[in-house]
């Protein structure tokens, strides 16, 4: 699903124009967006959580030169899958598995 289909979608569900719709999709992502620029942990329940995660810095050489280089920390998202949508992805791709001797072993 792409940010176009997900405003399609909703315009479709909450009966609004796709301008309105995409105007929303726009502001929760901004929002989300500069909630993990602060470094604040985002939970939707059901669903999961985004958390900022840091790696260390550290010392590494250039491949090429073999010259030293001081590789600074980094700061990155992470998703953690929510129980619930564990769930029900695992109940959807039980159904959808195939009958035997068909697809993959």
């Amino acid at each position: 699903m792409t940010k176009r289909d997900l405003v399609q979608r909703l315009a479709e569900r909450l009966e609004i124009s796709q301008k309105e719709a995409k105007v929303i999709v726009d502001t929760v992502f901004e929002e989300l967006e500069e909630a993990l620029a602060r470094g604040e942990r985002i939970e939707v329940r059901g669903f999961g959580s985004f958390v900022v995660r840091t790696q260390q810095g550290h010392r590494s050489r250039n491949p090429r030169t073999g010259e030293p280089i001081d590789v600074p920390p980094k700061r990155f998202p992470r998703f953690k899958t929510g129980k619930e949508m564990k769930e029900r992805i695992n109940r959807s791709a039980v159904s959808r598995s195939p009958n035997k001797g068909e697809g993959a072993p």
